[in-house]
């Protein structure tokens, strides 16, 4: 199962437009996901994400309803700040993609992305009046100006070039030590998924590609995207790196690819596989496994 995905939760969309019903289960059997800022919380015996009361929140506390798990209705309080720092700069967050079970890992990170993006969007984009929470937290509506806004996702491509049985794989300054992934990157306004992939491609490593297809997807909250996975056929292997996006890139053989990833989490002295958090795993996974 790729991370983040396969949440067990009822999104339960016909309550989120009901008010009495959604007020009808704030009660004593709600559950609020437990957060540390944006960070998840672990059950002291399970090690499961922890889960509390509504008692534990202010009553003026921003409240989203996730959606009901075991016929229970499910919240997460808003936090003061939205995300500060990039994800890789908080341990925490890489060990509870380590620890928590996919059911846990999907249902907090689809909490993290909502309640962060009410953190850093409490004022309206068009007139800067305070909003409020509504639609049970998947929307905020403006009182001054009646507009509505609503979480957003950015799409972002990552794809596998090949060429002749060889994969190309990039680092970024802020990789650790031999570890490479597919080339990624937004989704830019008028844009297809193919045309993005086949600019991105072109931009960071010089190299036209063709028959662009879609292989997966992988919701990433961090702090909130889609990552589209894609394959894509290069016409030459020559690069003309990025140095402003990319470390380095380079075209490995399948049989460097097989070597690394029997070689482990630690791989060998060459390269490290992908993390099998990241859809990157799953896609070189699926092109040598086809």
């Amino acid at each position: 199962m790729i991370a983040f995905s396969g949440s067990p939760l009822d999104r339960a969309d016909h309550l989120r437009t009901d008010p009495d019903a959604l007020a009808g289960l704030m009660d004593w059997r709600a559950r609020l996901l437990r957060l540390d800022g944006l960070l998840p919380t672990f059950d002291n015996t399970t090690g499961a994400l922890g889960w509390g009361s509504l008692a534990e929140v202010p009553e003026d506390a921003d409240l989203v309803f996730l959606g009901l798990l075991d016929g229970k209705a499910c919240f997460a309080a808003v936090p003061d700040q939205g995300a500060e720092g990039p994800a890789y700069a908080q341990p925490q967050v890489w060990q509870a993609m380590q620890v928590l079970s996919p059911q846990d890992l999907a249902v907090y990170g689809g909490a993290r992305s909502l309640v962060d993006w009410h953190a850093r969007h409490r004022f309206c984009a068009r007139c800067g009046a305070r909003t409020r929470v509504a639609k049970g937290g998947w929307q905020r509506d403006c009182p001054e100006c009646s507009a509505a806004h609503f979480p957003r996702t950015d799409p972002v491509t990552i794809m596998l070039v090949e060429y002749e049985d060889k994969l190309l794989l990039g680092r970024q300054p802020r990789f650790p030590p031999r570890i490479f992934s597919a080339l990624a990157g937004f989704v830019e306004p008028g844009e297809t998924i193919e045309e993005a992939v086949a600019r991105e491609v072109f931009e960071e490593a010089g190299v036209r590609v063709r028959e662009v297809t879609y292989i997966a997807s992988q919701p990433w909250p961090f702090p909130s995207q889609l990552m589209i996975g894609c394959h894509s056929v290069a016409e030459d292997d020559a690069l003309t790196i990025d140095r402003t996006e990319l470390e380095e890139a380079r075209w490995f053989t399948r049989a460097e690819l097989i070597e690394a990833r029997a070689a482990g989490p630690e791989g060998n002295e060459n390269l490290i596989f992908p993390r099998s958090f990241a859809i990157a795993h799953h896609l070189v996974t699926w092109w040598l496994d086809r």
